[in-house]
């Protein structure tokens, strides 16, 4: 599973220093312009900027999403387009930044996490997309090119919705709906893996399962570190004012803010069977130490007696007068026998076994 980490190579340099501390060093920085209204769809994607992307034209709004961060000099460029600050183009820089709200009155800054499963439900993966909401646009960094936003492309492009009707606010709206929605896909998945753990836990308890666990028991801490701060960028665009978000929005704010608290809810309901499967694994392995025990116990119990009596015929002495019985050592086995069954017997009646 994916882990934050700690960048050491930005210590001692001034506030601004645009580095891009990242792990993805690989993906090419890519843009993608959209201008859109409610009868016109344009679509560009740029490698470099050769003009001016702030000059929007009438009646149109701009989506620009820029697809990896390893080209600092592009989005410094980008930045200085629209007069964002220097510490927020550092903050889309660094994709561990924690995910946050900011107005910065001609636009406001939010940083959120991106949740997905690779491959295989074990490894869990997460990226940082920023959103940078002016008057007229939308940009959108992404630390890596992904297809998330690809059903909100589509909506603009064939005017389904309210999207092309509506302005840049409920654009963004709609760019977080899709990432929260992307949450409960996978809560999804791991609720399943929850309940085949539960299953195996009943069946036959194995220390692989202790380390499934374990590996549950991270994920969901890392989740919870990445979900919970929504909560406050949501309320944030709720309550504070600002002439970036309309009225009209405040109804699908509102129901966002239900889809995190769900969501939030059901990190905590996940936490704590997790943390119940840990006593149940640590209670099945008791009970099963505790069936292997009795087992040993009752073959020692009924052999106690059978060992006397053996110790005590095998005693070397001249005179003992079952020795002269030609009977002796069939009657002493079928008297040995006896026992043992007797004493199996008991033990079934006590329900012992």
């Amino acid at each position: 599973m994916k882990r934050m980490k700690k960048k050491l190579h930005k210590v001692g340099l001034p506030p601004g220093t645009l580095i891009y501390t990242g792990e993805k060093q690989e993906i090419e920085t890519k843009i993608s312009i959209i201008d859109y209204n409610t009868t016109e769809f344009n679509r560009e994607e740029v490698k470099k900027i050769d003009i001016n992307l702030s000059n929007i034209p009438e009646s149109k709004i701009r989506w620009i999403n820029v697809s990896g961060l390893t080209n600092v000099q592009l989005i410094e460029d980008l930045g200085k387009q629209f007069n964002l600050h220097p510490l927020v183009l550092e903050d889309i820089l660094n994709p561990n930044q924690r995910p946050k709200y900011e107005d910065f009155g001609e636009y406001l800054f939010i940083v959120v996490k991106r949740l997905f499963l690779e491959n295989t439900t074990e490894i869990l993966e997460y990226d940082q997309i920023s959103f940078i909401l002016g008057e007229k646009y939308v940009i959108s960094f992404q630390e890596q090119d992904s297809d998330i936003f690809q059903s909100i492309i589509q909506r603009i492009e064939f005017k389904k919705g309210r999207i092309t009707t509506m302005g840049p606010d409920y654009l963004i709206y709609s760019l977080i709906d899709v990432i929260t929605d992307n949450y409960f896909i996978v809560l999804e998945t791991i609720g399943e893996v929850i309940e085949d753990v539960e299953e195996s836990l009943v069946a036959d308890p194995k220390p692989e399962t202790l380390k499934i666990i374990y590996n549950l028991k991270k994920k969901m801490i890392d989740i919870r570190k990445l979900v919970w701060p929504m909560r406050d960028i949501v309320y944030k665009l709720q309550r504070e004012e600002t002439k970036l978000i309309k009225s009209e929005l405040q109804i699908y704010l509102r129901d966002i803010y239900d889809h995190i608290f769900r969501i939030t809810d059901l990190l905590e309901n996940y936490r704590d069977i997790i943390f119940g499967m840990l006593d149940m694994y640590l209670s099945s392995i008791s009970y099963k130490m505790n069936d292997i025990m009795k087992v040993l116990t009752i073959i020692s119990t009924v052999f106690i007696p059978l060992s006397f009596l053996a110790g005590f015929y095998g005693m070397n002495f001249q005179y003992m007068p079952e020795f002269a019985n030609p009977s002796a050592y069939p009657i002493l086995i079928i008297i040995m026998a006896s026992i043992a069954l007797l004493m199996l017997y008991f033990f079934k009646r006590k329900k012992w076994f």
